[in-house]
């Protein structure tokens, strides 16, 4: 779909992208969630380290299993709800180019992947939709989405 009919498409249902602050904080949301449900998961290994050094040492062996969580928490809620839960709050979500509808669960994990791929290159896939006028990221592209406001 070109450009011109996704913002035809999107004028006529009456939908605008969501603007980048709320995506930052839906971002920032989303982050400390993982975090906390990480940090719960491994409370114990972390309280049974002897030291700092031994502590960091510990959470850089597991930085794998970080990138399996975000992955499956990015591609749940965007699959089954068009929003993870810090896009439900600040109020904007995620719909396929295609129908406007939840992306299918195989571009919610394909856009997952990319999304982490992109975090793991100094973030440029993100650097990226400030450089086009859909405000597309790698991981939009990659999972034919966009983020538009919920309301």
């Amino acid at each position: 779909m070109t450009e011109e009919e996704v913002i035809e498409k999107f004028e006529r249902e009456n939908i605008s992208l969501a603007p980048f602050p709320k995506r930052f904080f839906a971002y920032f949301i989303d982050e400390i969630l993982v975090s906390f449900l990480f940090v719960m998961i491994y409370i114990g290994s972390i309280e049974e380290s002897n030291n700092i050094e031994e502590t960091i040492n510990m959470i850089n062996g597991l930085v794998i299993y970080i990138m399996i969580l975000k992955a499956v928490y990015q591609t749940f809620f965007v699959w089954m709800y068009g929003a993870t839960l810090g896009k439900i709050f600040m109020k904007i979500r995620v719909v396929s180019i295609n129908d406007l509808e939840n992306p299918q669960l195989l571009y919610s994990l394909n856009r997952a992947i990319v999304r982490i791929l992109s975090e793991s290159i100094f973030y440029l896939g993100f650097v990226w939709a400030f450089m086009n006028s859909k405000r597309e990221s790698w991981h939009d592209k990659a999972g034919r989405t966009l983020v538009v406001n919920a309301f």
